[in-house]
């Protein structure tokens, strides 16, 4: 793959503050790249990076194996567009605030009008033109300011926490918009973000970020299936829970988490400990089913969430664990809220953080 951004070794800092620690990270042409990380821990001071508004106080930035300084910094930033999670929208219609770009950029107007309604297609507010920005609602709102960007074309799309504070039928729209963008535009698309499901859905690659520094690096898959001690200290991720461990003669570990509920784990443990637990490695049952699952546990059903092919459940077997369905499996076994259930997983299944 071919990187459009690298970032060697760069450390940013206001005045005597380090925001940004010894950072490399590379940006692939034509992916999205997540920026997982707290409030706070630098996402959107490498967003100003990548978008060469600002430039590192030590290390190299390249774009396109160029590296980028002072001198050619402000041609190159017109290969990038930068969103903020704070839309600032002009005081005048849609159509004028999305063909504000291309007005500076003296594109005739016949073309401006093509791409202007190309772009408010892309963001599902067609027939906007007309109307004033201002008096859009904040999902709106957003999505005009996406539009904007898209008109301009450039080969880097930079999103600042682009679905906070937004209702969930915005939300959907904009990652709608966003996979749409990618994969029709072919646009190279990095997200800043602390919503953790929105980066198991929508991203390429994640790359964890944490106190200034790029922590991990991997597919959604990769950071999510084996739940690492970065990911945990931030996200309010399932199936997380604070035991005490004891090492068995077996070679395992019984983890006491409270409420009489105990999980045994492969890994050989002693103190206090995390344990996480997939929704998708649990099994569910209305009865009683001989297995090898060394964790078997009886509970109720306290939460039904619709995730279209897929159910999300909470059981309450003294801690509540999220698993994950069918939904011909769900309705197969007629559950529904306060329904007797068994959720079973391996020893091996928990991970100890």
């Amino acid at each position: 793959m071919t990187a459009i951004v690298e970032l060697k070794n760069i450390t940013k800092t206001y005045a005597d503050k380090i925001v940004l620690n010894d950072v490399s990270l590379q940006v692939f042409d034509g992916e999205i790249l997540a920026l997982l990380g707290p409030n706070g821990s630098g996402k959107s001071t490498l967003l100003r990076l990548l978008a060469f508004l600002e430039e590192p106080t030590n290390g190299e930035l390249s774009f396109h194996g160029i590296i980028v300084g002072a001198k050619n910094a402000e041609r190159t930033r017109l290969q990038s567009s930068l969103v903020f999670q704070q839309t600032t929208m002009f005081n005048t219609s849609v159509y004028n605030n999305v063909a504000y770009g291309l007005k500076i950029r003296k594109i005739p107007k016949a073309i401006r009008d093509e791409e202007v309604k190309n772009a408010l297609r892309l963001v599902k507010l067609e027939g906007f033109e007309n109307r004033p920005a201002k008096k859009l609602s904040g999902g709106e709102q957003q999505r005009v300011a996406i539009a904007r960007a898209l008109v301009l074309k450039t080969k880097l799309l930079l999103l600042d926490e682009p679905t906070a504070n937004l209702d969930p039928k915005n939300v959907g729209i904009l990652e709608e918009v966003i996979a749409t963008v990618n994969r029709e535009m072919k646009t190279t698309i990095v997200i800043a973000t602390h919503n953790m499901f929105e980066a198991r859905k929508l991203p390429t690659r994640i790359a964890l970020v944490n106190d200034g520094r790029i922590t991990e690096v991997g597919s959604p898959a990769e950071i999510f299936g084996k739940l690492s001690k970065n990911l945990a200290s931030f996200a309010a991720v399932v199936n997380t829970f604070r035991g005490i461990a004891s090492a068995t003669s077996e070679g395992t570990s019984i983890v006491e988490l409270g409420n009489s509920v105990q999980v045994e784990v492969t890994a050989q443990a002693q103190g206090e400990v995390s344990v996480f637990v997939n929704p998708q490695d649990i099994i569910l049952s209305k009865s009683l089913v001989e297995s090898s699952a060394r964790n078997v546990f009886k509970g109720r059903i306290t939460e039904i969430s619709d995730l279209g092919s897929l159910v999300k459940l909470k059981v309450d077997v003294g801690k509540t664990f999220t698993v994950q369905i069918t939904k011909r499996s769900f309705n197969e076994m007629k559950l529904n809220l306060d329904a007797e259930v068994y959720v079973a997983f391996k020893a091996s299944s928990v991970q100890v953080l």
